[in-house]
This record gives structure tokens, C-alpha cells and sequence, in this order.
């Protein structure tokens, strides 16, 4: 690879980065080409990018983005996974690594803070993001629909006593 190459690497991996939210260091030694290809297709369903750099080539390119601070991760064969949902790349490698022992997950990055082996993993164990919208918006309607029953049974219940009064009336 010759130097401009390597310009241009660096460059659009700076340039990703500076866009991602999220990324996992992973080392994959042991994985044959056929499972690297299989990791790539499940991650990039997810809208994932994966990458495997020199690791002199990935500490320039993190140089000025969220991804420097997992500078020291990078050491031994490293891919680099990165995108915008932390818990879908979370969770896609967890699951290839479980089934795939050769691919072992060395911690990440969310938002500008590094995270352990151990972050990244109860990440993925997270609901994905679909079902925590759905939590959070049930839990904001939560008081809002009890407000509009509690004011909903003041008019109901003067109805109900309306109505026992000429009941009682109409028996008499």
C-alpha cells in the first residue's frame, strides 16, 4: 500500500467516524474468509460498517473524532464495526461472537466515552430501539391518561347519581 493510499484510507475513516456514534473494536484472528463475509452481510443489514485497518493507519484516523479515546484498543488484528445504533452493532457482534469464538470483542466507544468488553455486552442485551421508544412513550402517557380518567369519572359519577336519585324517585 503505498502512501497516498493510506492518505486516503485514513481520511475516509476519519471522515466515517466523525459521523458514527458508536463503534467495537473486535480482534478476529481465527475467523475464516466465508465467516468474515457472513459478519459483514449480518452487519451491514443492521446499516453497520466494518472495517479492518493497520492499527497505525486507525489511531491517525481517530485523531479528531469520538474514536480516540479508544486509541489503546487498538493492538493485535483489529476490525473496527461503527455506525449510528449502538444497540443493533451491540448486539449483531455479540450474537456472531457467540457462535463464533474466534471473534472476540474488546470494547468500544458510545458518544465520545470508551466502553469495556463488558459495556458493549449488556449493551446488547438492551430491547432494541423500536421497544424502548414504545416504553418510554407508555410510561409519559401513563400519567397523562390517569389525569383524563380521574376528570373523566367526575362528570360519569354525577351522571350515575342522576340517575340512582330518579331511579329512587320513579320506585317511590
Amino acid at each position: 500500500m503505498n502512501r497516498e493510499d493510506k492518505q486516503r484510507v485514513v481520511e475516509q475513516l476519519h471522515a466515517a467516524w466523525s459521523e458514527a456514534s458508536a463503534g467495537v473494536v473486535t480482534h478476529y484472528r481465527g475467523l475464516t474468509v466465508a465467516e468474515m463475509g457472513e459478519l459483514r452481510r449480518k452487519l451491514r443489514a443492521a446499516g453497520i460498517r466494518m472495517q479492518v485497518v493497520k492499527n497505525t493507519l486507525a489511531r491517525r484516523a481517530a485523531e479528531g473524532t469520538d474514536f480516540a479515546v479508544a486509541e489503546e484498543l487498538f493492538t493485535g488484528p483489529t476490525a473496527i464495526a461503527f455506525g449510528d445504533d449502538p444497540v443493533g452493532l451491540a448486539k449483531a457482534l455479540a450474537d456472531f461472537a457467540k457462535s463464533n469464538k474466534a471473534l472476540e470483542i474488546i470494547g468500544g466507544v458510545l458518544d465520545g466515552k470508551r466502553l469495556e468488553k463488558a459495556d458493549v455486552v449488556s449493551l446488547a442485551s438492551l430491547p432494541p430501539r423500536e421497544v424502548l421508544l414504545g416504553m418510554l412513550l407508555g410510561a409519559m402517557q401513563g400519567p397523562v391518561s390517569g389525569f383524563v380518567r380521574a376528570l373523566n369519572e367526575v362528570p360519569a359519577s354525577f351522571v350515575r347519581t342522576l340517575a340512582a336519585i330518579r331511579d329512587q324517585k320513579q320506585a317511590a
